[in-house]
């Protein structure tokens, strides 16, 4: 099965889970950084790809209750290794030509992606915070935890574009 590498670099992450095609739609844009590229166009494709997982039962669709949407949730069934070969092909060329500034974009992307899905997570624990209230002793921890994930995150984002912005050629690092 061929899926895209973005996609499976995005769904893969062991957080990411429970999630809608507009969650991997903003990961896959801040993974691309391609301004050019059209949302809803980005949306479809992904959509597409989804239902590919779905049909070959790596995936579970369900709709969720109180707005109508379509949530994506993880089987049994769905293989890590599998989905993490679709990622290395990117990750071996950027390491076979040398290019360090190219693998430190790849690096950024992949830090600003997770940022993305630890935000989803944070608000998600918010939302079930409001909506079931006596619930906050087992989910405060969860947000706290998620939150923490999102500063040290955040922290290896700024190190990279420090070193990206910084005057002395990369080829000398």
């Amino acid at each position: 099965m061929k899926i895209d590498p973005f996609v499976a670099q995005i769904i893969v992450a062991t957080n990411f889970d429970h999630f809608t095609t507009s969650d991997v739609r903003s990961a896959y844009l801040v993974l691309k950084n391609d301004s050019s590229l059209e949302p809803s166009n980005v949306r479809r494709k992904i959509y597409a790809e989804l239902l590919k997982l779905v049909k070959k039962g790596w995936l579970k669709k369900s709709k969720f209750k109180n707005k109508g949407g379509i949530r994506y949730s993880k089987t049994d069934n769905f293989d890590v290794n599998t989905m993490a070969l679709k990622i290395k092909p990117e990750e071996k060329t950027s390491v076979k030509h040398g290019d360090k500034q190219t693998l430190l974009f790849a690096k950024l992307n992949h830090y600003k992606a997770e940022l993305l899905l630890n935000i989803g997570e944070s608000e998600a624990y918010k939302e079930l915070y409001s909506e079931f209230p006596q619930l906050v002793d087992e989910l405060q921890p969860q947000y706290n935890m998620a939150r923490d994930n999102n500063t040290r995150i955040l922290g290896k984002i700024r190190a990279i574009e420090g070193l990206l912005k910084q005057d002395k050629p990369l080829e000398k690092i």
